[in-house]
């Protein structure tokens, strides 16, 4: 199984590797406003990849902290204090024993 892992990973690194040397023409982005960025194309890639990572571990930021406020204990100083133990209930009869 091991074995299999690595060759997956390795296959997946030589295909990247074979597209970035596959798309080192330079390419333009256009910006807003006449601004320009001239770039090869694998960088902008590379680039766009990036942002959409960021973007989306900005956007669970939220949400884990709010997981993280619901798992965490609470402080010593605001733990309710115990409850009793429940009252047990009446003694249930024992069997007659055969021979007394």
């Amino acid at each position: 199984m091991r074995a299999l892992a690595w060759a997956l990973r390795a296959f997946v690194f030589f295909a990247l590797f074979a597209f970035a040397l596959n798309n080192q023409q330079t390419v333009t982005v256009h910006w807003f406003f006449g601004a320009q960025w001239a770039a090869p194309m694998v960088i902008v890639v590379m680039a766009a990849f990036a942002a959409g990572c960021a973007i989306g571990v900005v956007a669970m930021v939220p949400a884990w902290w709010r997981q993280r406020r619901q798992v965490r204990p609470t402080s010593p100083a605001h733990t309710p204090p115990p409850s009793p133990a429940p009252a047990e209930g009446p003694a249930l009869a024992q069997p007659p024993r055969d021979g007394l």
